[in-house]
C-alpha cells in the first residue's frame, strides 16, 4: 500500500467523522490574573463545527487518492 492510498483511506475517514458528529469541542485553560503568589485560571470550552462540505470534500478527494493512488502515468 503506497502513501496515497494510505492518505486517502485517512481522508474518507476524517470525512465521514465529519459528516456524522458535525462538530467537536475542546477545553482550553487561559490565565486570568497572576498577582504574586496568587494565580487564576480559566478553562473555556470551545466548539469547532465542521462544515458539511468539508465533510463531502474529504470523502470525495480521498476516493480519488485511492482509485488514481496506485495508477502511475
Amino acid at each position: 500500500m503506497n502513501a496515497a492510498k494510505l492518505v486517502g483511506i485517512v481522508l474518507i475517514v476524517a470525512g465521514v467523522l465529519g459528516l456524522v458528529y458535525g462538530s467537536f469541542s475542546y477545553t482550553k485553560d487561559t490565565e486570568a490574573v497572576k498577582l504574586g503568589p496568587l494565580e487564576l485560571s480559566v478553562k473555556q470550552k470551545e466548539t469547532v463545527n465542521v462544515p458539511v462540505w468539508a465533510g463531502v470534500g474529504a470523502i470525495v478527494v480521498g476516493a480519488a487518492l485511492l482509485v488514481l493512488g496506485g495508477k502511475k502515468g
